[in-house]
């Protein structure tokens, strides 16, 4: 469970690596929409967790890759930010987040299930 300053920092921190993101995307990851789904944060304060949705990008793994490649350039981005509101600019550590694209799937399935059921009712 985390705690009130747990969960301040990492809206904080969501907010603004979502906003270095949308002005990265151009230039780093090809145009790649890069959504901060969720940010945990260690107790001390020391290492966020960002949980990223890839949008618009072949290879999803190559692109975290390529932002894990640039994780100092988006924690020195970061760093310019929260330089006034925190002592220590915590390490960044990135992770795919596929919750939505699961939540879709599943919706296709169900979306299919339902007409297949149709059909069964409807011998016409």
């Amino acid at each position: 469970m985390e705690s009130k300053r747990q969960e301040k920092f990492a809206h904080l921190i969501q907010k603004d690596l979502g906003e270095i993101f949308q002005s990265l995307s151009r230039d780093l990851f090809s145009g790649a929409f890069i959504m901060v789904t969720a940010v945990k944060v260690s107790p001390d304060l020391g290492v966020v967790r960002a949980y990223l949705s890839l949008y618009q990008v072949a290879n999803k793994e190559e692109t975290l890759d390529l932002i894990r490649f640039h994780g100092k350039d988006i924690r020195k981005q970061l760093a310019g930010r929260l330089r006034h509101q925190v002592r220590k600019i915590p390490e960044l550590e990135f992770f795919l987040d596929e919750s939505l694209d699961y939540a879709q799937h599943m919706d296709e399935v169900f979306r299919k299930l339902n007409q297949e059921r149709g059909q069964e009712k409807d011998p016409n």
